[in-house]
C-alpha cells in the first residue's frame, strides 16, 4: 500500500532499523502479505474508505495513510470516534470493499513468482478479512496457497506478530526460518517481532521508505531457487 511517513505514524508503528540478512541465506518457507505486497488494491481501498472518511467528517488526505496494512477494525478503533461501532462500520466498509474490486491488479511478477513456489511453502497473511482476501486474490488472478492467514484468524493483528507466528505454524516451521514479504511499517514490524526475515516491495510507494530492509520495486527481477537441502533462496534475477 501507499508508503507511510514517519510523521504520521502512530508511535505504535515506529519504524525499526532491524533487519536480517536475505539474500545470503536459506528459509524453509516465504510469507506474503497481499494488498500492496502481490497485489495492488490502492483505488478500489481508497475509494471505499474515502467515503467511510468523508461520512465521518475525517480529514482524508490525513487518514488514508494510516488505514493502509492493518486490520479494519484496528484502524477505526484507534479513532475513538464518539457513538461508532467499530465491529459494526469494518463489516459495512468489508461489504463495501467486496462490492468494489475494480482495479485490483497483480504486482509486477508476484504471479510467476508465486507460482514457482513449491507447494506447502509459502502462505499468505493479510489484515483483510477471509472473504475479501479470497475476492481481492481471486479478482487479480493470484493462486491461492495452502496457507491464507486473515483478520479472521488473530486476536491481534499487525504490528503484532500473531499473523506471520500462526502462517509459520500452519507450514510446520519455525517464523525464524521464513522470509516475510511486507509494504507497511505496521507489517514489517510483524515480521520483525516473529523473528523472520524481512524484504519490503517498494511497488505501490509513492515515498521512500525509511528501513534497513532490502527493497524490491517488483518480482520481475528476483527468482526463488532451493539449495541442496530444499530450502528457499531468494536470489537476484542475474544470480
Amino acid at each position: 500500500m501507499r508508503c507511510i511517513l514517519p510523521s504520521q505514524l502512530p508511535q505504535v508503528f515506529a519504524l525499526s532499523s532491524s533487519a536480517r540478512p536475505v539474500f545470503d541465506r536459506s528459509f524453509s518457507a516465504f510469507l506474503f502479505d497481499m494488498d500492496g505486497t502481490i497485489i495492488n488494491s490502492i483505488p478500489a481501498t481508497e475509494r471505499v474508505w474515502t467515503r467511510w472518511a468523508l461520512k465521518h467528517g475525517l480529514d482524508v488526505a490525513t487518514f488514508l495513510p494510516t488505514m493502509h496494512g492493518v486490520r479494519g477494525i484496528d484502524t477505526i478503533t484507534r479513532l475513538g470516534l464518539p457513538g461508532v461501532d467499530p465491529v459494526a462500520e469494518a463489516k459495512e466498509v468489508e461489504r463495501e470493499e467486496m462490492e468494489d474490486v475494480d482495479g485490483v491488479i497483480p504486482i509486477p511478477g508476484a504471479i510467476a513468482f508465486l507460482t514457482s513456489l513449491p507447494a506447502g511453502r509459502w502462505g499468505i497473511v493479510t489484515s483483510a478479512p477471509v472473504a475479501l482476501a479470497r475476492r481481492r486474490l481471486a479478482a487479480a488472478g493470484i493462486p491461492l496457497p495452502e496457507v491464507i492467514v486473515t483478520a479472521d484468524d488473530v486476536t491481534k493483528g499487525k504490528p503484532a506478530p500473531d499473523g506471520y507466528k500462526l502462517g509459520a505454524s500452519r507450514l510446520g516451521v519455525d517464523p525464524a526460518d521464513c522470509l516475510v514479504f511486507e509494504d507497511v511499517p505496521a507489517g514489517i514490524l510483524a515480521g520483525e517481532s516473529a523473528g523472520a526475515g524481512v524484504v519490503v516491495i517498494t511497488a505501490t510507494h509513492h515515498h521512500p521508505i525509511e528501513t534497513s530492509h532490502p527493497l524490491l520495486n517488483s518480482y520481475e527481477g528476483v527468482a526463488a531457487k532451493q539449495d541442496g537441502d530444499g530450502k528457499l533462496m531468494l536470489v537476484r534475477a542475474t544470480d
